[in-house]
């Protein structure tokens, strides 16, 4: 299936139609971006990764049971996916406090929590995605409540089965976005699950191996992606 129209550009990833309604195809770019675009820069090899690296933990996800928008890949860079009626709301999980939640609670980077958080945002760039709550998401008709409650329940799923995927690895899996929408009125994961919307520590060191890497000028941010994908053994090339 060949893409057609592209129908929405993200910061890292292009949308296009194909000739099926109910089918698209996600073209990973190079781009890598921080601070809702602020900063920005193409590095090598990134979008192939990036791709791989989604196609596999997708399909360790739905052989658990979580249904996804990920269909096939296509080809280095681009993937064939449900169209989804998306949700405009991120669903966080944080197993380990790093990023925001220190700086809105001042807790201290590399705090476990146990239980692990979860907290709503709204996706929207021009607003720097805020925190909301589940009231706010009935109010303003975001999404219904049967949606919620199976949004927040796939969620707390991924987390299982991601984090004990990354352990055995030898990783921590920090935190991690995830996006949902509608297929055929059934909740689905959609987006993207890759280092650039995840966390991921070193289980020993603690080094990051994740975008955190270019949003702290860390350096060798591919180079860390490849480390990750080497370590669950995706095949890159």
């Amino acid at each position: 299936m060949e893409k057609q129209t592209e129908l929405y550009r993200g910061k890292a990833k292009t949308v296009y139609t194909t000739e099926d309604p109910n089918r698209l195809v996600l073209h990973f770019r190079n781009d890598t971006s921080a601070f809702d675009g602020e900063k920005i820069e193409q590095l090598d090899r990134k979008g192939m990764i990036n791709n791989k690296f989604n196609h596999f933990i997708m399909s360790k996800l739905e052989q658990a049971g979580i249904p996804t928008q990920v269909e096939a890949l296509l080809s280095d860079t681009d993937s064939l996916v449900k169209k989804l009626e998306m949700i405009p709301v991120e669903c966080v999980v944080r197993n380990i406090a790093a990023g925001s939640i220190c700086r809105r609670l001042g807790v201290e980077e590399g705090q476990v929590l146990n239980p692990p958080t979860f907290e709503f945002f709204l996706k929207n760039d021009a607003l720097h995605d805020p925190m909301i709550n589940e009231s706010h998401i009935r109010t303003f008709g975001w999404a219904e409540e049967r949606d919620i409650e199976q949004m927040k329940a796939l969620t707390f799923k991924v987390n299982d089965v991601l984090k004990a995927l990354f352990d055995e690895a030898g990783m921590l899996l920090v935190d991690y976005k995830l996006e949902f929408g509608l297929f055929e009125g059934k909740i689905t994961l959609g987006d993207e699950i890759t280092p650039d919307g995840c966390r991921l520590w070193d289980k020993e060191t603690r080094k990051k191996m994740d975008k955190d890497r270019f949003r702290q000028g860390l350096g060798n941010v591919v180079e860390a992606y490849e480390e990750v994908a080497a370590r669950l053994g995706i095949t890159l090339d």
